[in-house]
Parts: C-alpha cells; structure tokens; sequence
C-alpha cells in the first residue's frame, strides 16, 4: 500500500474523509431520532472493549508475582480466540483488551477468572462495541441482511 502525502490525495479520498467525518459528528443527533423511513437496526455487540488498570494503592511487587500466571492465562485466551487484540497502555498504566464477546456480561466472567482479578489487584473497565450505526444511511432504504 502506497501513503500519498495530505495534499495528493484525490478529491475522492477526501471526499470519503469529509463524509467518515460528517457521520461522526451527526452520530449525537442521529441516535436520538432515527430516520422515519427505516427502524433502526437493533444494536448487536461485535466485541468488548476491556480497560485493565492495577488498583491504585496496590505494591507493584505484588503485581509482578501474579504476573507469570497471568500472562499465560491471557495467552490461552489468545489463542483459545476469546481475545482479539491486546495492547499496553503508552502512559504504563495498564493494558487495554479487545474480546470476542457476545455482551459485557461475557466478557466480565472472562477477565474476573484472570489471576490478577481473582487476586483483586485491578480494576476493569468494559465497553461494548458495535457496528457504527451512521453507516446505515449510506444505504438509504434497502432492507437488511439476515
């Protein structure tokens, strides 16, 4: 894949760029009033979005005895496809997940079973994610897929 410079970019990559942008923006007021042509899709989670920060207060010699069991229980979740991604925090203060869950609920149990929740030495922040619902009127009124 070639990178072109900002001011190369054809007027269609911008074009994309402002519409991408535009969706983003209008999100707040789109979610309030969905469009009177089309119900709005029910809202289906894709994945869940894990914050893991170590509790404030806690030694950081107790943190990296867990450590080893930890790291193996999360890579046999990797592996196992429950986590999709994981990334460590820039700032040092944690780790962030993204788990093939179908609900918070899912995840929850997942990550409260990890040696470090088990030991109560973190906190954990879910999010759940979904397909970005602004795309929909892109599509006008054709109807959904099963």
């Amino acid at each position: 894949m070639h990178i072109l410079p900002l001011h190369m970019h054809s007027s269609k990559t911008k074009d994309l760029s402002r519409l991408a942008v535009g969706l983003l923006l209008i999100w707040p007021v789109c979610a309030q009033s969905p469009p009177p042509q089309s119900p709005p899709a029910p809202s289906r989670t894709m994945d869940v979005l894990v914050m893991l920060t170590v509790k404030p207060g806690v030694e950081r010699e107790r943190v990296l005895k867990v450590m080893p069991d930890e790291i193996r229980a999360t890579v046999r979740l990797y592996l196992d496809g429950q986590i999709r991604q994981w990334y460590s925090r820039d700032d040092g203060k944690g780790v962030v997940f993204i788990l093939d869950c179908k609900d918070v609920a899912e995840a929850k149990s997942v990550m409260e079973a990890l040696p470090l929740s088990k030991e109560h030495l973190v906190n954990l922040e879910f999010t759940a994610l979904a397909p970005l619902s602004p795309l929909r009127f892109l599509l006008g009124n054709q109807p959904a897929r099963p």
